[in-house]
């Protein structure tokens, strides 16, 4: 089976020419001459990153996933494939109900219709990985039930060694294949897709959001189910609104557009700021719009997290860039370790400068929020800065919101909208908010640790006192043993003497 999928790989590489794009990169054009001759009757039309994504269709749901991912790793590929890969949507025919409630029986160990108060045999949605139905609980609660699609871990782990092989070969002929890092690229596909493949991690990712916006007038999380929920199938409570995308829709149930799309803005840098945990595939068919306005997030399979030192340093960067001080943005590269620390301050200032100054020539609601870090990502390679995976997605979500927000309202102003809200984070971090909020959190375990301080410092100024001892006994036992071995060997010298002066009177006698 695995040698007729790499035929067909093979096979359509060829017919979409993406061997091109391999034979572009020998300089002296040998290589690609006789590649002409032999495949001579070919012809294309259309440009390298259209036959790439076209491929990427051809070859199935997992390689439209492939596809997806790289198209965020900008930081390695070209402009034109990355724009061209974004384009890829994940549609996939629904695979049989049949198959459907055969999971859920297996899973649940009865038939599907003791489990549940009605089952929708229609599929309402359908991906690569899973599939949703509509259902009714015993009690009448409506949910959506996602299913996992039967046999995808076999796809997946044969379409995987394929990458893997196809990876350390491009490594091996292409001249750029060691710059990509294919291998490092398919690994982290590898893992992204066994995240997907557990429905219970999803279920804690929509859990876990859904708490950080209880009470939230902005965003709406579905709750889950869990007495429902396992690996191969997550129950949730079932959403109603109407997709992002239909903004006519949006406009006829009375939905400001301006108003959302400053919303999306600010649930986003809450998630970022305020919660280090965010929703990171937000494009728009994961998202829809409650009656009362708020957002309804769905699909929880892929999330991103930032630590405090992340959130600081994105943060200082953004507030830096905006005021054009851009030696305060590479000093934030410095301390927070992501470039050497013997880089020097002034060069990578004058390079960072020299990549953002010529943004500001355009009006602030015209910059890309996305854009301004990959052209930081970017400036920081060539300082040998290793990207960081977390701001890898963090950057194409902040694509995604700002496309989605300027798609409802074209004269939105990413940066008005934020600076007050970053403004404000950055204040509560390292204002007298902190200091404040940092006693609060450290007061409980001082009320433990205060009682025993008389004993630690003592203990403390003791302890060098008893390791001295310690040691001048250890040095005093050494000396002992040392002369005691000595003696030994003194006296075992005198017995040799001995026994040899006799010999020596023996054989003259």
């Amino acid at each position: 089976m695995r040698l007729f999928r790499l035929v067909k790989i093979v096979t359509v590489g060829l017919r979409f020419g993406l061997d091109r794009i391999v034979l572009d990169a020998d300089t002296s054009g040998r290589l690609a001459r006789v590649w002409n001759v032999l495949f001579f009757w070919r012809r294309f039309r259309e440009p390298r990153a259209v036959r790439l994504r076209r491929a990427l269709e051809s070859l199935g749901p997992i390689f439209v996933k492939f596809g997806q991912m790289l198209s965020t790793r900008r930081d390695l590929l070209p402009p034109d494939l990355a724009d061209e890969l974004a384009l890829l949507q994940d549609r996939v025919p629904p695979f049989p109900t049949a198959q459907a409630i055969a999971v859920l029986e297996d899973f649940y160990g009865k038939p599907v219709d003791e489990v549940f108060h009605d089952f929708n045999r229609t599929p309402v949605a359908s991906a690569s990985v899973a599939q949703v139905h509509f259902a009714h609980l015993p009690d009448g609660t409506e949910v959506a039930v996602k299913v996992l699609r039967p046999g995808i871990e076999r796809v997946i782990a044969h379409d995987l060694a394929l990458m893997e092989a196809a990876a350390i070969l491009l490594e091996k002929v292409w001249p750029e294949g060691r710059r990509l890092k294919p291998r490092e690229v398919v690994g982290e596909f590898a893992k992204y897709l066994a995240d997907e493949l557990d429905l219970m991690r999803e279920a804690a990712n929509c859990s876990q959001l859904r708490r950080n916006f209880t009470g939230s007038k902005l965003l709406i999380v579905p709750e889950v189910y869990w007495d429902w929920c396992g690996k191969s199938v997550m129950v949730m409570e079932r959403m109603h609104g109407v997709p992002i995308s239909q903004t006519a829709a949006l406009r006829a149930q009375g939905t400001d557009l301006s108003r959302l799309s400053r919303a999306g803005v600010e649930i986003f840098f809450t998630q970022v700021f305020r919660d280090g945990f965010f929703h990171a595939d937000m494009h728009p068919g994961n998202i829809f719009v409650h009656a009362d306005g708020r957002y309804i997030a769905l699909d929880f399979g892929i999330m991103g997290t930032l630590t405090d030192v992340d959130k600081n340093y994105l943060a200082t960067n953004f507030l830096a860039f905006f005021k054009r001080d851009y030696k305060r943005v590479a000093q934030a590269h410095i301390d927070a370790g992501w470039v050497p620390a013997k880089t020097r301050v002034d060069e990578f200032e004058s390079a960072i400068r020299a990549v953002c100054e010529p943004i500001f020539d355009k009006p602030l609601k015209d910059i890309s929020f996305g854009k301004t870090l990959l052209r930081l990502f970017q400036t920081a390679r060539r300082f040998e800065m290793e990207v960081q995976p977390q701001l890898v997605m963090l950057q194409k979500t902040l694509l995604n919101i700002e496309g989605l927000g300027r798609q409802l309202d074209p004269e939105l102003d990413l940066w008005k909208t934020a600076k007050p809200f970053l403004e404000r984070w950055m204040d509560e971090q390292m204002g007298w908010r902190a200091l404040s909020r940092g006693i609060r959190e450290e007061a409980p375990a001082w009320a433990g640790t205060l009682p025993q301080l008389p004993r630690l410092i003592h203990h403390a100024l003791t302890e060098p006192a008893r390791q001295q001892a310690a040691i001048r006994d250890e040095i005093a036992r050494l000396a002992a043993t040392q002369r005691q071995h000595g003696r030994l060997v003194t006296v075992i010298g005198l017995l040799l003497a001995a026994l040899v002066g006799i010999e020596l009177a023996r054989l003259l006698g």
